[in-house]
């Protein structure tokens, strides 16, 4: 027979306490340690926005405003190379290529109809010269992010918990816009 070892200060009453009292305080610690992990990924979702935007409208300044190079740059946006499909950014599946918006601008606020559109990145230059074609001369580049095909961009991203427990937590995230002065558009000599 084997004899349990017990120590003069514990009561034989208390058996089993310990691990009842951590049941009891583990679930409010690992609710709290998990909520720390979804409120830093929101925050790193939301700055995401903002970079996905610069990015956008970096590469939209210097480059072709054709469909093809439009998608491309939407695709860099997000951080994504794979053609096809509409890819997401990683560890944010809130954020997809489709959700970049790029719009030329002929003066702050004036979108370009796409009827007006120059035809090349000489063509407008020629039109930024041309008194009579100023309104289809591309000055600005705005890029944005928003979910849904809508124009103009009024729907949020929503940011999605990806923990259980916080499913309730869909907030929409702040949208972002950056506006820069276009520069080359593709322009080469």
């Amino acid at each position: 027979m084997q004899a349990t070892t017990r120590y003069r200060w514990q009561d034989p009453g208390q058996c089993g306490a310990a691990a009842v009292e951590f049941a009891l305080i583990a679930v409010a610690f690992f609710l709290l340690l998990l909520g720390i992990l979804e409120f830093g990924r929101f925050m790193y979702v939301r700055n995401t926005v903002q970079e996905v935007t610069r990015i956008a409208a970096r590469e939209a300044v210097v480059s072709d405003f054709t469909a093809g190079q439009i998608a491309t740059i939407q695709q860099d946006a997000v951080m994504n190379d794979s053609a096809g499909g509409d890819s997401v950014l990683p560890a944010v599946p809130e954020i997809t290529a489709a959700d970049v918006r790029i719009h030329y601008l002929s003066a702050p606020g004036v979108e370009i109809p796409s009827g007006s559109m120059p035809a090349s990145p000489e063509d407008n230059i020629s039109a930024c010269l041309d008194p009579d074609r100023s309104n289809s001369c591309i000055r600005f580049v705005m890029a944005e992010v928003c979910a849904g095909q809508g124009t103009p961009c009024s729907d949020p991203v929503i940011y999605q918990p990806m923990i259980a427990p916080f499913a309730f937590l869909q907030i929409a995230i702040p949208p972002s816009s950056v506006m820069m002065p276009a520069e080359s558009l593709g322009y080469t000599q």
